[in-house]
């Protein structure tokens, strides 16, 4: 089967200002951009980094490349659209996206390590012709990375608190939907696209930290040509990505030795006093 990458964008640009959404998110929009730019400015260079690199192989035909591609192309599109309803304050919609590009980020390095063995087993069944529905058939070819979220300690711990956001656990439903709640009152807000400063950086912190992680898997797969100019980038964005995602000031989860994680600085407004949040 011949293989060929047929599109591509050229280049990244963040969320523009939403004309004639509702004033609420318009609001949100410019208190992301105004209160988190730095943080914004890194995933713009980290995604525009991706599609460099994608670019420079593009004629790569490899089997190996087009299944990193694949997951690399759904991981790229999670990351993208995550942010564009983190703009506007869609923050309830985030944790599903992100939690499949964490797993397809996964399957990148499970591939890697078994040197692709499940794929060249799928690939020349992958396409065929069923004749009774007249239709051409897509084998499904399951495929699972578990393992490798449970060994990296960094990609695994964000995986289990996404999970339990996108599940329809009591809790997970409260923090989304009744952030501002406090011990007299359950205060809901129903489809809210308020601007919440916790949330914004709570999101945008897991878009920076996955963002490396698909660098750093594709840098180090040693199935793509990377030049050393590319490569140098990487490293310096990456770190700068880490130290962005780790800044104590923000808000962000750390995971109990329970399994609950405890939310530091969740507040809804810059102004408002830091809480502290256990779920």
């Amino acid at each position: 089967m011949r293989i060929a990458l047929a599109a591509f964008p050229e280049r990244y640009d963040l969320p523009s200002r939403p004309a004639g959404a509702p004033a609420t998110v318009q609001d949100a929009h410019r208190q992301t951009h105004f209160l988190l730019s730095q943080e914004l400015a890194l995933l713009e260079q980290a995604m525009n980094l991706q599609i460099d690199i994608v670019a420079a192989n593009a004629k790569n035909r490899t089997p190996e490349a087009a299944a990193l591609l694949g997951y690399w192309s759904r991981v790229f599109s999670y990351l993208a659209d995550a942010c564009a309803l983190m703009s506007r304050a869609s923050y309830a919609s985030c944790p599903p996206l992100l939690r499949a590009a964490c797993d397809c980020i996964a399957a990148q390095r499970s591939l890697v390590a078994d040197q692709f063995a499940g794929y060249h087993d799928w690939l020349p069944v992958a396409l065929g012709q069923d004749r009774q529905h007249a239709a051409m058939t897509i084998e499904m070819g399951r495929f699972r990375a578990g393992s490798v979220l449970a060994q990296d300690e960094r990609l695994g711990a964000i995986y289990r608190f996404l999970t339990d956001l996108s599940m329809p656990h009591f809790g997970a439903t409260a923090l989304q939907t009744a952030p501002d709640s406090n011990l007299q009152n359950l205060r809901l807000a129903f489809a809210d696209c308020a601007f919440h400063l916790g949330w914004a950086e709570l999101v945008l912190g897991w878009l920076l930290t996955l963002a490396d992680a698909q660098l750093e898997t594709a840098t180090g797969s040693g199935i793509f040509s990377i030049s050393d100019d590319a490569r140098a980038a990487c490293e310096g964005l990456g770190r700068d990505l880490r130290a962005a995602a780790g800044n104590p000031r923000r808000c962000h989860a750390d995971e109990l030795p329970d399994g609950r994680r405890l939310l530091h600085n969740f507040r809804r407004a810059a102004s408002g006093a830091p809480r502290r949040v256990a779920i």
